[in-house]
């Protein structure tokens, strides 16, 4: 459970793309992992030590003991990523149980969850941390900015104080009081 949870929020990977992973899609050396998106496209995402650690502790024992409980494995469910309780592949509806069932472990509000919050909050924290929005439509997969946009909320004073940094025009003189227009000067 905590490997998927870990991919979901660590790569901010749809949870089909997750569902969906084969063995060969997950490089543990160079810390790669390869989902197909919307529209069959193809993206090769980093993931840092939290997603490696715990993909690795679940590849060194928790799969194993599932892969094994499977009367008669398909070749794709033979070789998927997350297993259900059966050994077969785990499902879209499975994944969001386990959010669901570790959410209220937890005490989180379980009509709050859902894998796409894991995604959002990826996407939001990288936007925070100072990535810029194209790296983050790239990282998701969007076909366009705009979509990328509406998955983070940036705060404005973040952005005033990235322009005032990075635009040579962008000298403030401060406003004046009761609402007066500010000016800028040029």
């Amino acid at each position: 459970d905590r490997a998927l949870l870990e991919l979901l929020y660590g790569a901010g990977v749809r949870v089909s793309e997750a569902v969906g992973l084969s063995l060969g899609d997950v490089d543990l050396d160079g810390a790669l992992v390869r989902v197909m998106g919307k529209g069959s496209k193809e993206r090769i995402l980093p993931v840092g030590r939290s997603v490696l650690a715990t993909s690795a502790a679940y590849f060194d024992a928790g799969r194993a003991p599932l892969a094994e409980k499977a009367s008669r494995p398909s070749r794709d469910d033979a070789d998927a990523v997350f297993l259900n309780q059966r050994g077969g592949r785990l499902s879209r509806q499975g994944a969001w149980l386990i959010l669901r069932r570790r959410a209220a472990a937890v005490g989180l509000d379980v009509r709050t969850m859902s894998p796409h919050v894991l995604r959002h909050s990826y996407a939001t924290h990288l936007v925070d941390g100072g990535a810029d929005l194209r790296t983050v439509q790239e990282l998701l997969g969007h076909a366009r900015l705009t979509t990328t946009q509406r998955y983070t909320r940036v705060a404005m004073d973040r952005l005033v104080a990235t322009y005032r940094s990075a635009h040579p025009r962008a000298t403030h003189v401060g406003a004046k009081r009761a609402g007066s227009a500010s000016v800028i000067k040029p």
